[in-house]
């Protein structure tokens, strides 16, 4: 068998990921508000204040909490963070420039999140520099519909 093409070792992932958390914001600055499932069209998700285009959507790896929060020294929750959708079980990074399937919903990732000012403020000291790096994806809607907590997560 020949050695795997840097093209298919980057088209594979080992297993599917998992949509755990939905977060919505009416306004910017506004509280986060948890919902288990969300309609999605070309400009967002229905409810929240996101730009249309390539920051349509916002996601954040889950396996990256427990970092932000060793950084911080405190419990970090994905409200804290300000994205929209937490996932867990694929790496996030490995998706730029590409799609994902999340339900119904296909997303292309566009690039890193960079942390806000805000990060001081809910984290405290520091809370900035410690989400550098681990601020999650924005990403345009390339299909709408509807997105679950619980849903697969898959490259496509």
């Amino acid at each position: 068998m020949s050695p795997a093409s840097l093209a298919e070792m980057m088209s594979r992932h080992a297993q599917a990921g998992r949509l755990d958390w939905i977060g919505l914001r009416a306004a910017r600055r506004s509280a986060v508000i948890p919902v288990d499932r969300v309609a999605v069209a070309e400009d967002g998700l229905a409810g929240d204040h996101a730009r249309p285009g390539k920051r349509a959507v916002t996601l954040i790896q889950a396996e990256h909490l427990p970092v932000i929060g060793a950084l911080t020294g405190r419990a970090v929750a994905p409200a804290d963070l300000r994205r929209n959708l937490l996932v867990s079980g694929i790496n996030l990074a490995a998706l730029r420039k590409g799609q994902v399937r999340i339900g119904d919903v296909v997303l292309t990732v566009e690039g890193p999140c960079p942390p806000c000012s805000r990060m001081e403020e809910v984290l405290g000291p520091g809370g900035y520099n410690a989400v550098r790096g681990h601020g999650g994806w924005y990403a345009s809607v390339a299909t709408g519909g509807m997105l679950r907590v619980g849903d697969a997560v898959m490259a496509r």
